[in-house]
């Protein structure tokens, strides 16, 4: 699946647009500042979660505005023999339940989906969505598009703590397992009723004993899910081709025995003295390691560390689309500028190549001379897009 519209209003730096990429590398260039990463950030919001800069919903409406914004898409899978194509862009965007007649042919096999979402003026932090104009959980945005990404904040993915390598995580799990965000929404909500009860003088035993029980049976989910993603994944890390990236080497710090409602009984009195649960899958943490040295990727160059991320995204947005025939879109943010020619050149033919839809940023056009020439440019400036 691709965006073949995308229909932003109050959203960020812009007051409305609409952008018509077409199915290959989408190449988004102007001045930093200019609005690149909110356009790329909106293609996130597509997907479950907060969006590749896990921002609240409030700070996503454009200042001045009176605190709704919307983002709406119209989704299609490229026609038979379909790669590359070159897209369109218009000033003026409709709000998220009024999109034009379709330009679909399910007789040609392409039956387009509309994903509308966004927040109400009178709700700045409830998120709203709707799927073909009927309401909708933004957990099941997973069963029609996913979508990864590549972002400047994501440097010290690494060196920081394990929380951001979760997330990281849980985004590439979610591409091939999209029930995946329904079992880390119930598991939270699950972890903070039970520390919620902890926290009274005298706690309902039978009620604990309840939400632990939903703790262990979400938590083995997920920690399963992740389980597999970074064995595949691994994998496939080993059997790609010598390259210019660097090849990582990944495993899975579960964070928890395989009996977590036990644990969880446990330690109830640790958990309640700290104020926290200190068991579960909320709690592990993805192990990277640079192969070719032997070295652990927290101590590898910042480059190195880049390099390393990026031979991820790219060798698990094969394996989704050989394990669920649809290749995700990957949202690349500021990525030429940190490549020297050679690599730069390398990660476009790769990504050609590859086919599916790449959104792509740069704040100057000759970082991607190498691109196709059906590639969709797009210039960035003053909230306004327009075609190159």
């Amino acid at each position: 699946m691709f965006v073949t519209r995308l229909a932003l209003s109050d959203f960020r730096s812009y007051a409305d647009a609409l952008v018509e990429p077409g199915p290959g590398l989408v190449i988004l260039t102007g001045d930093n500042g200019a609005g690149k990463t909110n356009l790329l950030e909106a293609v996130s919001l597509l997907a479950p979660g907060r969006g590749l800069r896990g921002a609240s919903l409030s700070e996503m409406a454009r200042q001045g505005s009176d605190g709704g914004f919307a983002v709406a898409a119209r989704l299609a899978p490229p026609l038979e023999g379909e790669r590359l194509g070159r897209g369109g862009v218009s000033g003026d965007a409709e709000r998220v339940d009024a999109p034009p007649p379709p330009k679909c042919s399910p007789s040609r096999g392409r039956a387009c989906i509309d994903i509308g979402t966004g927040v109400l003026a009178s709700a700045p932090e409830r998120r709203q969505v709707r799927i073909n104009g009927a309401s909708a959980s933004s957990s099941s945005l997973a069963e029609w598009l996913s979508v990864l990404w590549l972002t400047p904040a994501m440097d010290r993915l690494f060196v920081e703590g394990a929380s951001g390598r979760r997330r990281f995580l849980d985004r590439l799990t979610l591409a091939l397992f999209p029930g995946h965000a329904v079992h880390a929404a119930r598991y939270e909500a699950a972890m903070r009723a039970r520390n919620k009860l902890l926290a009274e003088e005298r706690s309902d035993e039978a009620w604990l004993t309840a939400l632990e029980a939903r703790m262990g049976e979400h938590g083995a989910a997920l920690a399963e899910a992740r389980a597999t993603t970074v064995g595949a994944l691994s994998a496939r890390l080993a059997d790609a081709p010598d390259g210019p990236f660097a090849r990582a080497g990944l495993a899975l710090d579960r964070g928890a025995s395989d009996d977590l409602a036990r644990d969880l009984a446990k330690g109830r009195a640790r958990d309640a003295a700290a104020g926290r649960t200190l068991d579960g899958p909320h709690r592990s943490d993805l192990i990277v390691t640079h192969v070719d040295k032997n070295q652990p990727a927290t101590g590898c160059s910042t480059g190195e560390q880049k390099a390393l991320l990026l031979g991820i995204i790219l060798a698990h947005a094969d394996l989704v689309a050989d394990r669920s025939g649809r290749r995700p879109i990957l949202l690349l943010d500021e990525v030429a500028a940190h490549l020297d020619p050679l690599r730069r050149g390398a990660l476009i033919g790769r990504l050609e190549a590859a086919g599916g839809q790449v959104w792509v940023t740069g704040t100057e056009p000759a970082l991607f001379e190498c691109a196709g020439l059906g590639s969709t440019r797009l210039e960035i400036a003053g909230g306004r897009v327009a075609p190159r």
